[in-house]
């Protein structure tokens, strides 16, 4: 990538998934990890939550969006991608902070895998007891 036409760049993590977003100039298109968008997330629910915070910015003939996303799950994918995406709109167009953080687009889902004990089968679940 020519560092001269990057706009906007952008970091989200959701549980192991880390995206990184990079806003140039363009017609709007978004490629996620060199693939079209359609291809990398075939389930439509995965589609609306990477997307969400471009309904209240369109990028549409103005921006392409490029994504390098990996770690994790593509719930985890869609989840860092959206946080991202919420935090490049905030950088572009400021006044929209009060709006995104409201739609919780800019809070960090916190929730991680636990992880396991020793003298545990898993991180809660106990090996079985016998009293006899």
């Amino acid at each position: 990538m020519a560092k001269k036409n990057i706009i906007i760049h952008a970091v989200g993590k959701r549980k192991a998934g880390i995206a990184r977003v990079y806003f140039k100039e363009g017609t709007g298109k978004i490629i996620i990890n060199g693939r079209d968008f359609d291809k990398y997330f075939p389930l439509e629910s995965h589609r609306v939550t990477a997307i969400k915070p471009l309904a209240f910015y369109s990028v549409e003939n103005k921006f392409d969006i490029y994504v390098n996303v990996g770690g994790g799950g593509l719930n985890g994918q869609a989840g860092a991608i959206k946080l991202a995406l919420a935090k490049a709109i905030l950088l572009i167009n400021p006044d929209l902070k009060e709006t995104l953080a409201k739609a919780s687009m800019l809070t960090r889902d916190p929730r991680v895998k636990e992880r396991k004990k020793y003298g545990q089968k898993a991180a809660r679940a106990r090996f079985q007891f016998s009293k006899r």
